[in-house]
């Protein structure tokens, strides 16, 4: 293993990334070190670098952002031997694991709701301290405790696996919160690599039929390759009730049985609530954006009878489930095209400028870094 690393450093809102080197430490003897192979540029990643989120609210400080990621073993703690699952471990191996850990003695981790305990997520750490790598966009990242880790099986490729630990264990994660059931009218509000994802995990669950909604036609092309019946051009129903008025005639005027928000807009959520039946659920997953608002009549709620389910992260055990979905599906959903555009990592800059979609339109459904 080498002695140093580099590191794309983000500083603040507007003055891009640097680029950084940092020595490689040792692992915890619980913990491990892994080499990055690929490293996602999520929803959540654009947020914090055009200002949504804050960084500064963290407090001051250089910061290795991103969280989706692969990679392999570069060193193990001297307690770790397996993954989680008792499969031996090595260096060399390749590996998924999630971004957070739950702390497992809250009230809602002994509850076995380890994807709302609150301690599980703590801000990125100062990246000048020591140990430095505590993000994705760097040649290394630091694991202070290897609580859920699992060997990748040979035949998925990094392009498949990059989104296992974010996007795709989030929406099986989600979709098993909405009660899914076969043959359920399933609206999907968003094409990028969340609504993509989840077209596929909907028509892996039984989902009847599938309606897509985005703007970009190469996103609604892969959204049709990934299980979509329907798609809603927004450029061909540009206001909201146009969109809803042509759910509606494809449901027979009754509404979808579930409807998912994945585009990280809050006026999306009254256009998706419209969309839905009476009885019907909203899954909302895309505003993780602070201090964002929208209006909502809860009356219509109540009437309705229609239930909101929101959820952030996935239960760990989730993610071997998602790699047994990409062994089965492989074949079937082209998930691996789901990674739009590759960059090196001293190109961060060009990625997060390419795969920005606030104020514009982009034809990238997900960028990846690659160290």
């Amino acid at each position: 293993m080498a002695e140093t690393g580099k590191a794309a450093v983000y500083t603040d809102v507007g003055k891009g990334f640097e680029m950084r080197e940092y020595p490689v430490p040792d692992p915890p003897p619980d913990g491990l070190i892994v080499k990055v192979t690929s490293a996602g540029i999520c929803g959540s990643d654009l947020h914090i670098w055009r200002g949504d989120i804050r960084i500064a609210m963290m407090g001051p400080g250089p910061r290795i952002l991103g969280h989706e990621m692969t990679g392999r073993v570069a060193r193990l703690g001297s307690n770790v031997s397996t993954d989680s699952l008792g499969r031996p471990l090595k260096e060399g191996d390749r590996i998924v694991y999630p971004y957070f850990i739950p702390c497992r003695r809250c009230y809602q981790c002994l509850r076995g709701e380890f994807s709302a305990c609150p301690v599980k997520m703590p801000p990125p750490q100062v990246s000048d301290n020591a140990p430095h790598f505590f993000g994705a966009y760097a040649e290394y990242y630091y694991m202070r405790e290897a609580a859920f880790v699992f060997k990748v099986p040979d035949e998925l490729t990094d392009e498949m696996v990059t989104p296992v630990n974010c996007a795709l264990s989030q929406v099986i994660h989600s979709m098993s919160k909405t009660g899914l059931k076969m043959g359920d009218t399933v609206v999907i509000q968003g094409a990028g690599g969340l609504g993509l994802n989840a077209t596929a995990v909907a028509r892996s669950m039984g989902a009847g039929t599938i309606i897509v909604i985005d703007g970009m036609p190469a996103r609604l092309e892969l959204a049709r390759k990934c299980g979509a019946d329907e798609v809603i051009d927004i450029n061909e129903h540009k206001a909201p009730q146009d969109r809803i008025a042509k759910v509606m005639g494809l449901t027979g005027g009754r509404g979808a049985d579930i409807v998912g928000e994945f585009v990280g807009i809050p006026d999306a959520m009254p256009e998706g609530l419209n969309m839905l039946r009476a009885g019907g659920t909203f899954l909302e997953v895309g505003n993780i954006s602070l201090f964002r608002t929208t209006a909502l009549d809860p009356s219509s709620l109540v009437w309705a009878n229609k239930k909101i389910v929101a959820t952030v992260m996935y239960d760990p055990i989730i993610l071997p489930v998602a790699l047994d979905f990409l062994i089965r599906n492989k074949d079937r959903f082209p998930l691996a095209s789901v990674v739009s555009d590759r960059f090196p990592l001293d190109k961060i800059d060009d990625a997060f400028q390419k795969a920005e979609w606030e104020g514009k339109q982009t034809s990238v459904s997900r960028a990846v870094i690659t160290p």
